[in-house]
């Protein structure tokens, strides 16, 4: 498909600046199905897909990827891993948390129709296929694989006397000093376990008594998963041997000098899984960072919801651990050695360039620098005459949102700058820019999203720092995360003030910039100058009932917003006129914008969702949704990127943003969308649309039974095209050329 002629059957290229919609400036009441009383046609499935389920589906979509013998074998070991930390987190947040509302009686039944105790016991089921299936994926394929490449990871009785005594010295040296071994008697009972920590339980006897005892050894997590036997430099020439041993077979051949004068009988790894969603009372804490503080000292502690261990495990031992961990039996899940596959990213990192993705060089935007150059352009100069659309990691992000940031910290005229953070790094050029610009005497206002899943201790020691430097560092609202991606530099000029903004799907994150899918606008429009100003006066101060013109923001308009813009397709569609949606998202499970889908599928209007991960929206389904398709790509990109598209008569409205269609984003998060205006933009979005959904690019599709099929060749047999080399080559040949109807 010629990337000039690729457009999006029914829709072109609009108006350079349409009229802001109503929805824009007030909520607005869109009819829905009713939660008994299915629409018509003859539906005997239920409306939506289990959301948990389809979670699975997306990991077992990730893991598909490491079973595909085509990829290049490292990225197919680096799948592995991110499998393997997928599962964990599903387990901390989703099991834990469905365990938590079953025990607490606020389970409800889902959306698919399953009882609370009926979806937590498929889930537990399908995890556990899951599981095994992962582990299997690893013993039969990827590690015969990486032994075809010289890479192994040995055993040590494999290992030669030198090699032995080598592992022996580095383990005296910086292993032993930092292992603590807790025994457990009457006068030591059974200790805690760390979430995710790997353990050894050791069971030794006493030669005096004859007396058997036990023992846990936390196996070091601030050491190397994989200790490499042949050096640093091992692996990184094809042919090269290239080595590893777990670190716990290492400690569990030296156990002896832990327990001196103790005869060794047994050793056995096991690895515990907890609760670590979080709970913040928000509204009864004075101080949102203290009360997060002593939350994340409480999540250390939360219930067990998995036990992992060796299928070798003597079963007093895993008897033991199920009961003094409180796990019952279908928490535990037997597995071969090793546990914890997460750390497979040591194997995955190898330099072997012939077994990983080509190296890629990102592009600088034809907008800002007409020809490629290492010298950062003039942004603000750029962003003065017209809008900037990014796409990364296509796109460099260094050269582009980070010299942004940047040039406004270093240029005199600047005069503030406001900032939302979600998830950064501590080393991140984004931080350093808003604390030279605050040491250099600009007003800088840094809105920082300290509940971000998991990152939560990170962000507040870089908040913290941020303040330090003099920064204004706030919180967001009550009651509401902050997951909007915005920066509104306002510049003195010789006309007066004028604003400068960037609205991006992705966070300020330079490195996963590189690998996350994402788009981004740079613009010095004063309609979204004049919305972020109010956006960000809502969060830093007070202003609940401001309206806006190019913005759509949750939770007081995305979804209402996105439904009326639905409902404007359906309208047309009844009209006879051109009439599409197109939705580009992670997830997608909102009841309400998946009744406005199926409604518009009833009036005829072709609807086509492209979805990463979760998906409660079942497709095809005669009388309800015939006329929706849905399809996920995964690959060496994540795919990131929030676009929203309508044909609305010829004339197409196109939004980005940081919004999901989930409820959280819809109701608990303060989200923004902004409306593309540019006509090439816009016609860009919609050929990038339709090329994802193009019959010849390889993609999942979903059936109306939820199951996903992979579809990555032709019927002769022949590999269907990458969108995302292809979207890289492309930006070698054009580096993003306008287009124009």
């Amino acid at each position: 498909m010629d990337s000039d002629t690729a457009a999006l059957p029914r829709i072109r290229s609009g108006s350079s600046e349409a009229a802001p919609s109503r929805a824009s400036q007030d909520r607005i009441d869109i009819p829905e199905f009713e939660p008994n009383e299915p629409p018509s046609g003859d539906i005997s499935l239920e409306r939506f897909l289990d959301r948990e389920i389809s979670w699975l589906d997306f990991n077992a979509r990730v893991l598909e990827l490491a079973e595909d013998a085509d990829l290049f074998l490292l990225e197919r070991v680096s799948f592995l891993s991110i499998f393997a930390s997928n599962l964990d987190e599903f387990f901390m947040v989703r099991i834990a948390g469905l365990k938590r509302r079953i025990a607490t009686g606020l389970a409800v039944p889902s959306a698919a129709g399953l009882s609370p105790i009926e979806q937590l016991e498929l889930l537990i089921q399908e995890a556990r296929k899951l599981q095994e299936r992962h582990a299997d994926v690893f013993a039969q394929q990827i590690r015969p694989a990486l032994a075809a490449e010289n890479i192994h990871l040995t055993r040590w009785e494999d290992l030669d006397e030198s090699e032995q005594g080598r592992l022996t010295t580095l383990f005296k040296e910086k292993v032993f000093p930092i292992l603590t071994p807790l025994a457990v008697d009457p006068a030591h009972p059974f200790p805690y376990i760390s979430g995710l920590s790997l353990n050894l339980a050791v069971v030794v006897r006493n030669p005096v008594s004859e007396k058997e005892l036990f023992a846990r050894l936390k196996v070091p997590d601030q050491l190397p998963r994989l200790i490499g036997i042949d050096g640093p430099r091992a692996g990184n020439v094809a042919g090269r041997v290239a080595r590893f041993i777990p670190l716990e077979d290492v400690i569990s051949v030296h156990l002896d000098l832990l327990f001196p004068g103790m005869e060794v009988r047994e050793h056995h790894a096991f690895r515990v899984t907890r609760n670590e969603d979080l709970e913040v009372e928000e509204d009864d804490a004075e101080n949102l960072l203290q009360a997060l503080e002593k939350e994340l000292l409480r999540r250390r502690f939360g219930p067990p919801v998995r036990l992992e261990v060796t299928t070798d495990i003597n079963p007093s031992i895993k008897s033991l651990l199920s009961r003094e961990l409180g796990v019952e039996d279908d928490e535990v899940y037997m597995l071969p050695a090793p546990l914890d596959l997460r750390g497979l990213s040591v194997i995955s990192r190898i330099d072997r360039g012939d077994l990983h993705y080509p190296k890629r060089v990102p592009h600088t935007s034809r907008h800002l620098n007409e020809s490629e150059t290492s010298k950062a352009a003039n942004v603000f100069a750029a962003m003065r005459r017209r809008d900037i659309l990014l796409h990364h990691p296509y796109d460099s992000f260094s050269t582009s949102v980070q010299a942004f940031l940047e040039q406004a910290a270093n240029d005199p005229k600047v005069q503030a700058i406001k900032q939302t953070l979600y998830r950064t790094s501590g080393d991140s050029p984004i931080v350093d820019a808003l604390i030279d610009a605050a040491e250099s005497g600009k007003q800088v206002l840094a809105l920082v999203e300290i509940k971000a899943r998991f990152d939560e201790q990170a962000n507040i020691s870089w908040a913290r720092k941020l303040e330090q430097a003099g920064v204004h560092v706030v919180y967001g609202i009550v009651g509401l995360k902050t997951h909007c991606k915005l920066s509104l530099v306002v510049r003195q000029e010789g006309d007066g003030l004028r604003r400068y903004c960037h609205i991006g799907t992705g966070n300020y994150h330079p490195r996963t910039a590189r690998y996350y899918e994402d788009l981004g606008l740079l613009t010095a429009n004063d309609n979204v100058g004049e919305d972020l100003s109010k956006l960000f006066n809502q969060l830093s101060g007070y202003a609940p009932k401001s309206l806006f013109k190019r913005l759509l923001v949750a939770p007081r308009s995305v979804r209402s917003g996105l439904i009326e813009r639905v409902e404007q397709e359906i309208a047309n569609s009844k009209a006879g006129k051109p009439a599409r949606v197109v939705i580009k998202v992670n997830s997608i499970v909102d009841e309400s914008i998946i009744d406005s889908l199926y409604r518009a599928s009833q009036a005829g209007v072709k609807v086509d969702v492209i979805v990463r991960g979760i998906c409660s929206v079942r497709p095809g389904v005669p009388g309800l949704s015939e006329n929706i398709t849905v399809r996920s790509i995964l690959g060496r990109f994540l795919e990131h990127s929030r676009v929203f598209a309508f044909a609305n008569d010829d004339d197409p409205v196109v939004y980005i943003g940081s919004a999901d269609m989930m409820h959280r984003n819809l109701d608990r998060r303060v989200e923004a969308l902004v409306q593309i205006c540019e006509r090439d933009d816009i016609s860009h979005l919609i050929s990038l649309l339709d090329r994802y959904l193009d019959a010849e690019t390889a993609s999942w599709h979903l059936d109306r039974e939820g199951n996903w099929t992979r579809r990555y060749r032709d019927d002769d047999g022949e590999p269907l095209n990458d969108i995302q080399s292809w979207l890289l080559e492309s930006r070698i040949r054009q580096r993003m050329p306008a287009r124009h109807s």
